[in-house]
C-alpha cells in the first residue's frame, strides 16, 4: 500500500514537473530596435531595454536613460519634435507551454502645454502573418482640448485577435509641441513604455492544479 502510494506521489510530481519546466525553461525574447530620433539635427539615442522571459515575456524601454538624450523635447532641450521606435519578437522554441493571448500596456511620461505624444502599436504573428493588433492613442497637454499638464501613467489590458506563440510587435511614439519654441515650458517626454504579456487562463489554471494537487497529498501524508 505505501508503495503503491508513493508512486502515485511519484507521478503526480512528474506530472507538476512537466508543468512547471515548461514555464522555467522561459520564453526567446528578442529586441531587434530600441532608437528614439530627436530634431532638430537628427540626434540618435540608444534606448535600453529590460527583458524578462521566465516565467513570462515582460519588455520595458527605459526611454527615460536613453543615451545620448532621453526621449524628450521641448522643455529645457533645442528639440521641438521625436520619436521612439521599437520591434521585438517573442517565441516558445520549445513549443510547450500556452500561447499568448494578450498583454498589460504601460506607458508612463509627461506632457506641458502644446506636449503631445501619439502612438501607434502593431502585433503580426509570425507562422500565419495575420494581425493580432493594431492600434494607437494620443497623450495631450493642457493646450489641447481635453488634455492635461503634467506626469501621466496609462495601464491598460489589449487582448490579442487570436492566441500566438510566436510573434513580432511593431511600436512608434511621437512626441511634438506643435509650433512651441524650444527650450521652453511646453514639453512632451516619454519615460516608460512596458508591456506584460499574459497567457491562456488553462495555462495558468494548469499550472496552479498541477502545483496545487501536490500540496494537497502532501498534507494529506
Amino acid at each position: 500500500m505505501v508503495v503503491m502510494q508513493f508512486g502515485k506521489l511519484l507521478m503526480s510530481v512528474g506530472a507538476t514537473l512537466v508543468v512547471v519546466g515548461a514555464y522555467a525553461s522561459g520564453w526567446n525574447v528578442n529586441v531587434i530596435t530600441s532608437v528614439g530620433v530627436l530634431n532638430p539635427g537628427l540626434v540618435v539615442s540608444s534606448v535600453p531595454a529590460t527583458i524578462i522571459a521566465n516565467p513570462l515575456p515582460q519588455v520595458t524601454f527605459n526611454t527615460s536613460i536613453a543615451n545620448p538624450n532621453p526621449i524628450l523635447v521641448g522643455d529645457g532641450t533645442s528639440f521641438t519634435n521625436g520619436t521612439f521606435t521599437a520591434v521585438y519578437s517573442v517565441n516558445d522554441a520549445s513549443n510547450s507551454k500556452g500561447a499568448l493571448t494578450g498583454f498589460n500596456f504601460v506607458v508612463s511620461g509627461f506632457v506641458q502645454g502644446t506636449g503631445r505624444i501619439v502612438w501607434f502599436k502593431k502585433v503580426v504573428d509570425r507562422n500565419t502573418s495575420a494581425i493580432l493588433f493594431d492600434g494607437s492613442g494620443v497623450f495631450l497637454g493642457g493646450a489641447y482640448q481635453g488634455g492635461n499638464d503634467g506626469s501621466f501613467s496609462y495601464n491598460v489590458f489589449i487582448p490579442l485577435n487570436a492566441p500566438s506563440s510566436n510573434f513580432t510587435v511593431f511600436e512608434v511614439f511621437v512626441l511634438d509641441i506643435a509650433d512651441a519654441q524650444a527650450p521652453g515650458i511646453d514639453t512632451a517626454g516619454l519615460l516608460l513604455v512596458e508591456q506584460d504579456w499574459v497567457p491562456e487562463p488553462a495555462s495558468l489554471l494548469a499550472l496552479a492544479t498541477g502545483v496545487g494537487a501536490l500540496v494537497l497529498r502532501r498534507r494529506k501524508k
